[in-house]
């Protein structure tokens, strides 16, 4: 092939390569659920995970001393492909401390966040701890495995750098830690904290974004063996003038798609305009920045996990109000064998304003995009133009 033939092959590739982070979906809602209040205490949503026989596990992260002893709950969930047609609590259950009794109703002990089913049946879940600037009082973010009668099983051995500290020049954040909690298919365990560390820099203003830690845990070991860099986006809505507090962004949950990609949530607030939810898809790969020995991402260099859009739900979306979306996991396979995903909220344990809010998204492959056909349509004119050469 001459320089010419070469050059035209080159520009043809460029030209029709599609980026290497396409996602290869869609999502169409299918439908929304609200489901109040029943009998007892049922609120604070954020984690979901489907279980084996169907049914779903879904954490409260009530820390207890709010509405009562921290605990789960199993639920079915009724949608096909026409409508979301209902929730149903099947029971709840306490989880335990490893030495047996339950987490105190009447004070803050942990912040349960995450869920995820274990490969051998039981539960993996997430704390973000509580601070307190009395050490008695303050306890550690974890990652811990659970029966699903609620034994505790074993503990994770997270980084250090994730305890609690001084709240403000190193270490975790108050209510900023491990929210998000994936499985891999290869059966390692991630994590991630909702936004920056102390050392990391900033979290999340309306100016600019942040850092957060992905951490991948051994489920042998229980030991951390990787950890990449996921970039949080500014804040998209300012709050309204005289706000109680200010607007927030985070990452509080992650989706294994595969062992090395993931669908994200990021959930952004603002006092008096709501909620924007968004869903990226995001990987990393040889060239990401294992950041595990790196002390603070603050003036660092490093290779950030990808990240690509894939929704983005600002405060309303198809004529449902959105709310504090923070559990999302694979749903049932619908019947023409599209694969489907359910977002839920935490509701705060605010009856008067938030509800317990449960989406289902229909996930649609997307047909080979016609590029494809022009790429191939052009390294067959590269190879035409080879053989009239070589003919003449």
């Amino acid at each position: 092939m001459t320089k010419t033939h070469s050059l035209l092959a080159a520009a043809l590739l460029s030209a029709f390569v599609l980026p290497a982070q396409a996602a290869d979906f869609t999502l169409r809602l299918i439908g929304q659920q609200s489901l109040p209040t029943g009998t007892f205490e049922f609120g604070g949503i954020s984690g979901l995970d489907r279980a084996a026989d169907g049914t779903f596990w879904a954490l409260s992260d009530d820390r207890g001393g709010e509405r009562g002893t921290p605990r789960f709950y199993n639920l079915s969930l009724a949608y096909d492909a026409n409508g979301f047609h209902g929730v149903t609590i099947n029971s709840q259950v306490n989880m335990l401390r490893p030495d047996g009794t339950p987490f105190p109703s009447n004070a803050r002990t942990v912040d349960p966040e995450g869920i995820r089913v274990a490969p051998n049946g039981n539960l993996y879940w997430s704390s973000e701890g509580n601070w307190s600037s009395n050490p008695a009082s303050r306890f550690q973010p974890f990652v811990r495995e659970m029966t699903t009668a609620g034994v505790h099983v074993r503990a994770f051995n997270t980084p250090a750098m994730f305890d609690y500290v001084d709240n403000t020049t190193t270490g975790g954040r108050n209510n900023k830690l491990f929210e998000a909690l994936t499985v891999t298919p290869n059966g390692t365990v991630y994590t991630a904290n909702e936004d920056a560390l102390a050392q990391d820099g900033n979290i999340t203003t309306l100016a600019s974004g942040s850092k957060v830690r992905v951490t991948a845990l051994d489920p042998v070991s229980g030991n951390a063996t990787a950890q990449y860099v996921y970039e949080l986006p500014r804040i998209p809505v300012d709050a309204i003038p005289g706000a109680p507090f200010g607007p927030d962004n985070g990452l509080p949950e992650l989706l294994a798609i595969s062992d090395t990609q993931f669908i994200a949530l990021e959930r952004a607030f603002a006092f008096g305009v709501g909620n924007t939810i968004r869903l990226t898809l995001t990987s990393f790969d040889a060239g990401t920045t294992d950041v595990l020995d790196v002390g603070s991402l603050e003036g660092a260099s490093y290779t950030p996990m990808s990240r690509q859009l894939l929704l983005e739900m600002p405060i309303s979306y198809e004529g449902v109000t959105l709310d504090n979306m923070e559990a999302l996991a694979w749903g049932s396979v619908l019947a023409n064998g599209h694969r489907t995903l359910v977002l839920a909220a935490d509701n705060n344990f605010n009856a008067a304003t938030q509800t317990n809010l449960f989406m289902a998204f229909e996930v649609v492959p997307v047909p080979e995009p016609k590029t494809y056909a022009l790429m191939l349509a052009g390294l067959g004119l590269v190879g035409f133009m080879a053989r009239r050469r070589r003919a003449a």
